[in-house]
């Protein structure tokens, strides 16, 4: 039996499927004009441990996995832009399209190198524009959406279970926040389901002129296309509960109220960077990209998220990488030329099973002493599989001529009171990705994640 957190009641629920021969699962995916920030890859990789369960318990045929790529949005086009005005041959929705093509690509690796497995269907917004715009003439024809000066706007206070998902009610989102009025709404809390485009901008012809679709449309569209009025999960970061999935329930009940929409909402909470917010401001912002060509492996990536529970917030830090990549080595080392059990430890299922808790899935792979069982339960959490190895493999450096020379300027620093160079050796080989250890018993040197030794040079 698999109990998962339900957003929309609040509480641990029972998973039941309304179709247990197609499970049916939706996770908002990426808008895709840059590289996948490493907040972007914790809903992959917990959705990836939630499909991993689903085809373990239903079958692999019976669950299908539905995860979005946005790819129309004022940053892709300004891109685009940007590159025609620099010459770029091809019209502005061609030139959209190539960069689109090209970010889809990075992601792809990047997820790829995670250990994600690849959904069922990866739809573009853009494919479904179509659909978009059938379902906007629906809710126009229902009553719950307008037309105004090339706009179409939903009328939120249409829906009256708005505000639900999130806990809001409409008069409270108003008094609260400071909500954009145009001249073109009749309620402040009304939103966009269609907009027009000029010539600089990328746009479709539509019943409301040449436009282009609102965010919040994509993904009632593309799920309903894909999977249905009602469908089983659907899944995201905790930053889209308000406004993102709040309109999206809105939108798609209103269209299709023969369904319900989704029956469980799963959101994952915010990640960190050494115990604060991930900005750029704060100079803590990394992409997955970054993290890998910082030579930190994406199962060592992949370990550290699941260390943390999806509904808590994650603290990524470089001494969790390090003993992430420590352990793994020693499970590699352990399992390697192994083949893996027929299925994973029961312990290991039902800590997956209950809410997906991972770090006690963790817990429980530690206690294991079958090798065949622990190779078969850690690919139950996508860890030590074949095909994500080859960094551990790599011959690791030997640091013990570079510990025996700390030492000695520990030594030599606790007569003289000068530990200036202790200091600079020290900071010398952490920046190079060494973890130093320094107690009574000595100087422990280990190569950690992202360890560089050309920066080891000279030392």
């Amino acid at each position: 039996m698999i109990r998962l957190h339900n957003s929309k009641t609040r509480r641990k629920e029972e998973f039941r499927p309304i179709d247990p021969a197609n499970v049916r699962l939706y996770l908002c995916g990426p808008t895709v004009y840059d590289r996948a920030h490493l907040g972007n890859a914790r809903p992959v990789v917990v959705i990836d441990v939630l499909y991993r369960l689903l085809r373990l318990t239903y079958g692999a045929e019976h669950v299908t996995y539905v995860r979005n790529f946005t790819d129309v949005d004022d940053k892709i086009n300004a891109t685009a832009l940007a590159r025609k005005e620099a010459g770029a041959a091809g019209t502005l929705e061609e030139l959209i399209r190539a960069r689109t093509e090209e970010t889809i690509g990075w992601y792809h690796a990047d997820m790829d190198a995670l250990g994600a497995l690849r959904p069922s269907h990866e739809p573009r917004a853009t494919d479904f524009i179509g659909a978009m715009i059938a379902m906007i003439g629906d809710l126009i024809a229902k009553g719950h959406a307008y037309e105004k000066d090339g706009h179409v706007l939903f009328r939120v206070r249409s829906y009256q279970n708005y505000g639900a998902l999130s806990g809001r009610s409409v008069d409270d989102m108003i008094a609260g926040a400071r909500v954009e009025v145009a001249p073109f709404k009749e309620d402040p809390m009304d939103f966009v389901l269609w907009k027009p485009s000029d010539a600089d901008l990328p746009g479709w012809e539509s019943p409301w002129g040449r436009g282009r679709p609102g965010w919040h449309i994509e993904c009632s569209a593309m799920s309903y296309e894909l999977l249905g009025a009602s469908f089983d999960i659907h899944a995201g970061g905790i930053d889209l509960q308000f406004p993102h999935h709040e309109n999206e329930i809105a939108q798609s009940c209103c269209a299709h109220p023969e369904g319900g929409f989704a029956n469980i909402w799963l959101h994952n909470e915010m990640l960190q960077v050494e115990g604060k917010k991930m900005s750029k401001s704060l100079g803590n912002f990394f992409t997955v990209r970054d993290l890998l060509d910082q030579g930190i492996p994406g199962e060592v990536i992949r370990f550290v998220f699941l260390q943390t529970h999806y509904g808590k917030p994650m603290d990524w830090t470089a001494e969790k990488a390090a003993q992430a990549e420590a352990t793994l080595r020693k499970w590699r080392a352990l399992v390697a030329g192994i083949d893996p059990a027929p299925s994973a430890a029961p312990a290991v299922i039902a800590a997956l099973s209950d809410d997906l808790n991972t770090a006690g899935a963790i817990a429980a792979l530690h206690q294991l002493t079958d090798l065949a069982e622990l190779k078969a339960s850690a690919a139950l959490l996508g860890l030590l599989e074949d095909g994500l190895g080859d960094w551990a493999a790599a011959p690791q450096a030997d640091l013990s001529g570079l510990a025996e020379k700390l030492a000695g300027l520990r030594a030599k620093a606790m007569e003289t009171k000068d530990f200036a160079p202790v200091d600079a050796m020290k900071a010398a080989l952490v920046a190079a990705g060494v973890e130093v250890r320094m107690s009574k018993a000595g100087v422990e040197l280990l190569p950690g994640a992202g360890f560089d030794a050309t920066k080891l040079e000279g030392l």
